[in-house]
C-alpha cells in the first residue's frame, strides 16, 4: 500500500512539474506583448499613445525636439526636416522626416520610437506615423515620411511633468532583414 501512495505522489509531482513548465513557457511567450500593452497603456519608458484625433488646442505651448538614428550597418540617412518645433498643446501637428537608402540594394526598415523625459510618454499621442509600418526604399531612393501627433492637455495637470518644457521624440531605424542591410 505504501508503494502505491508513493507512486501517486511521484506522479502528482511530475504532473505539477510539467504544468509548471507549460505555464512558465506560456508566460515567457506572452511577456513581450503583455509588456508592450502595459507600456502603451501607461506611457512607461517613453512609450507614446495612439489616437484618432486631437482634443483641441489650449493656450500653452511645448517645444518638441526630433532625434533620429539608424542601426549600425544600415546604409540609410535619416533626419527630421526640422530639428524642433513649438506646438500648441492639444492641437494636431505634423512633422516630416526623410530617409535615403545610400546602398545599391533595396532595404526594408522599421522604426522604433520613444519620448523623453519618460514621464511624458503617456501625454505624447500619435495619430499617424511612418513607424507603424515597415518602410522599403530602393537603391538611392529618398522618402518623405510624416508623423501626425499632439501633446495631450492632461500634461498640464500632472505635477511630475510640471517642469517639462521640451519633449524629445526619438526614432531609430533598424533593417527588417539585417543580412540585406549589411550587403
Amino acid at each position: 500500500m505504501l508503494r502505491a501512495i508513493g507512486a501517486d505522489g511521484k506522479l502528482r509531482t511530475a504532473l505539477f512539474a510539467v504544468l509548471g513548465v507549460c505555464f512558465m513557457t506560456g508566460l515567457g511567450w506572452a511577456s513581450i506583448p503583455l509588456y508592450r500593452m502595459f507600456c502603451q497603456a501607461t506611457g512607461l519608458n517613453g512609450t507614446t499613445q495612439r489616437a484618432l484625433r486631437a482634443p483641441g488646442a489650449v493656450s500653452q505651448q511645448m517645444r518638441i525636439d526630433f532625434d533620429t538614428n539608424v542601426a549600425p550597418h544600415m546604409p540609410w540617412k535619416f533626419a527630421p526636416e526640422n530639428p524642433s518645433e513649438t506646438v500648441d498643446i492639444g492641437a494636431r501637428d505634423m512633422a516630416f522626416f526623410t530617409a535615403t537608402n545610400t546602398s545599391d540594394k533595396t532595404i526594408t526598415g522599421t522604426a522604433t520610437f520613444n519620448v523623453t523625459p519618460y514621464q511624458v510618454g503617456k501625454y505624447f499621442t500619435k495619430i499617424q506615423c511612418f513607424c507603424f509600418t515597415q518602410q522599403t526604399l530602393k537603391p538611392g531612393e529618398t522618402a518623405r515620411m510624416p508623423v501626425i501627433f499632439f501633446v495631450d492637455p492632461k500634461i498640464l495637470q500632472d505635477p511630475d511633468a510640471s517642469d517639462v518644457q521640451t519633449i524629445t521624440l526619438s526614432y531609430t531605424f533598424y533593417p527588417v532583414d539585417s543580412a540585406k542591410a549589411k550587403g
